[in-house]
């Protein structure tokens, strides 16, 4: 049962979906809707609005255009450099989507390119999505179908996927990356596949001390070890070796990507000399 003010929370958000489906939780968003329950009114533009981190778009049969604005549901200064992340399904069409800006379109995804499933990647101050229907005889087999994700800006306003540029992590970036990204393990590369968009790392971890999904996989009770892939750019040109690493990143639409990956033994000296002078943010155990 809703409490009197979780119910004036959510009534403004509810009042706020127009079309046919809204589904709200504390952590996703998702909508769907019809063409056919507005086709006679085809010109219309509705506007959809979408306040959380990830969800999912489904747009049946589309007609006309929505627009459709991707907010966090939360009010803070940060939201301005977040950037938004979309994912069309394999069998996503019928749509040419675009940045809206104060009323100037630029082009983000073509309707033939939908079912490639490249994640495509804009900063929130860019705007909001406007998703015009491609005219078609035949609309029964049309939908537009995405996930999208908000995530942090250091991508940097002109990133078009979730690929993070090759560059060394400075001491800071490593000690906050160890707190705050999604995975966090201490392990070693056993293979590195090479493809044309990125490349796949299979990892060991020998020690997991966190995963915000199950990127890594156990290998039983009795045994210590997690093996998984981790996704990056292919000019970092990483190579299976030896030594140990400490393994960091985020996790975006349910793949791992690398973050910040130093040799265990220079991530244990810095962190040793960090923790004597008292700038740790965050306590870890390297025993």
């Amino acid at each position: 049962m809703l409490t009197p003010m979780l119910a004036s929370l959510l009534l403004p958000l509810l009042l706020l979906c127009r079309i046919s489906f809204c589904q709200y939780s504390s952590d996703q968003c998702s909508w769907k809707g019809s063409g056919l329950t507005h086709e006679s009114h085809a010109r219309d533009v509705e506007q959809v609005y979408l306040r959380c981190s990830q969800g999912s778009l489904e747009w049946l049969y589309p007609t006309g255009a929505i627009i459709v604005n991707l907010r966090p549901n939360t009010v803070s200064s940060a939201a301005a450099r977040l950037s938004v992340c979309i994912k069309p399904s394999a069998d996503s069409g019928g749509t040419n989507i675009y940045l809206d800006r104060n009323g100037k379109l630029r082009l983000l995804l073509r309707e033939q390119d939908h079912a490639q499933g490249k994640v495509q990647c804009f900063s929130i101050q860019e705007g909001a999505l406007f998703i015009e229907a491609v005219p078609h005889l035949d609309i029964s087999r049309r939908i537009t179908e995405f996930q999208y994700e908000l995530v942090s800006d250091r991508l940097g306003p002109d990133a078009q996927s979730l690929e993070e540029p090759c560059h060394p992590c400075s001491d800071t970036e490593v000690l906050l990356a160890v707190c705050t990204n999604d995975f966090v393990g201490r392990g070693s590369i056993r293979r590195v596949e090479q493809e044309e968009e990125h490349s796949t790392v299979t990892v060991e971890i020998s020690r997991l001390y966190r995963q915000k999904t199950h990127v890594f996989a156990s290998g039983g009770v009795r045994v210590r070890r997690w093996t998984g892939s981790i996704k990056m750019p292919p000019q970092c040109g990483v190579r299976a070796g030896e030594g140990e690493f400490l393994f960091t990143g985020t996790v975006r639409f349910g793949e791992a990507w690398m973050g910040c990956a130093p040799r265990y033994k220079d991530f244990l000296r810095l962190y040793n000399e960090a923790e004597q002078q008292g700038t740790n943010p965050c306590h870890v155990e390297t025993d």
